[in-house]
């Protein structure tokens, strides 16, 4: 067998690019290969998006299949691209998009259906496509039925009726009375109940808006509280184990009361000497300073050693005029100029 060094070097490089060249592809398409990547991609056209968006999850029978992978305006449609493993997509699939929370947060709905199998590069018409009555949709088409009522018409109208049917029953003409004076009410308030219409769509819409944040927050939320839940075990964990350590303290300290005792007086003993003792080392540290400072003076002129005999000679001594030993015992005073002298 040849070394690799005597091999045609040209052929070598040439299969070492083929290889790399592989080995990219394969890395780039590996999601569109069946062995490595996360299923079958389909599309499918929407008359709108209707606020789905990438990454939200794909459903067959309320169980997740996949996920969007792209949601793009192709013309006057919607285009949506999306995954889904483990499942049969036939040939008259329908898929719809619901809504998942009542934040807003919507899911693609397959119902599989047909056959035959969805050719995944043929995309899902938009005759088997629907898409969510959202809310505000129906707060604006109420209030813009509520606005085409000509309230003033519909009043003469009830206003009419009553009249019409006064040889009535006097619970029918109760009943037309009221709803006469119901259609006045509405009438009165004609302008308040179109505000407060609108002022409820733009609400909804704001909530619309502002899903991803709500969601967020109470995402947060319910993290806070898990780690709150955490920490509450944590320390219900910790207090049992202290109130065990102090069970088996408790029973050992019972248990060992007798054998204890002799310890704990020898141990009162062992204190006592030890105090005696330090009491001692003070007392000796307190006698020893004169000691050292006399020292100090005695040998803090030079290389020799001062100092004085006191007893020597009798006491200083006074008879008949004369003076014995009139100094008497006193130490010598040393020269300014020589430091540390006797004192």
């Amino acid at each position: 067998m040849k070394r690799l060094k005597d091999r045609n070097q040209a052929a070598v490089g040439g299969v070492t690019l083929v290889l790399i060249l592989l080995a990219v592809l394969t890395a780039y398409y590996s999601n569109d290969l069946p062995l490595f990547g996360n299923g079958t991609a389909y599309s499918a056209y929407f008359a709108e998006s209707a606020g789905l968006a990438a990454d939200n999850e794909v459903e067959v029978a309320g169980v997740k299949v996949g996920q969007v992978t792209s949601v793009s305006l192709a013309g006057k449609k919607v285009l949506v691209k999306f995954r889904v493993k483990n499942v049969r997509v036939g040939d008259a699939t329908t898929a719809s998009i619901e809504i998942k929370t009542l934040l807003g947060e919507k899911y693609l709905s397959l119902v599989p259906k047909g056959a035959g199998t969805q050719e995944p590069d043929n995309a899902i018409p938009v005759q088997r496509t629907t898409t969510p009555f959202e809310l505000q949709d129906a707060f604006q088409q109420l209030s813009t039925t509520v606005g085409d009522i000509n309230t003033q018409q519909l009043a003469q109208s009830f206003t009419v009726l009553s009249d019409s049917l006064k040889d009535s029953p006097q619970y029918m003409k109760d009943a037309l009375n009221g709803l006469s004076s119901l259609s006045k009410t509405v009438s009165s308030r004609d302008e308040q109940l179109r505000n407060l219409l609108a002022n409820t769509s733009g609400v909804s819409k704001t909530l619309a808006a502002r899903d991803t944040q709500l969601q967020k927050v109470i995402s947060d939320g319910n993290l806070l509280l898990g780690e709150l839940q955490n920490r509450k075990d944590a320390i219900s964990t910790l207090l049992k184990g202290a109130q065990q350590l102090s069970a088996q303290l408790t029973g050992l300290v019972s248990d060992n009361r007798q054998q204890l005792k002799p310890t704990l007086e020898k141990l009162g003993q062992v204190t006592d000497v030890l105090q005696r003792n330090q009491d001692n080392l003070e007392r000796s540290l307190q006698l020893m300073a004169p000691f050292a400072r006399v020292g100090a003076n005695a040998t803090g002129n030079g290389r020799w050693f001062e100092g004085y005999l006191c007893g020597l000679l009798p006491p200083s001594i006074t008879a008949l005029g004369l003076q014995i030993n009139p100094e008497g015992c006193t130490p010598p005073i040393a020269a300014p100029n020589q430091g540390v002298g006797g004192n």
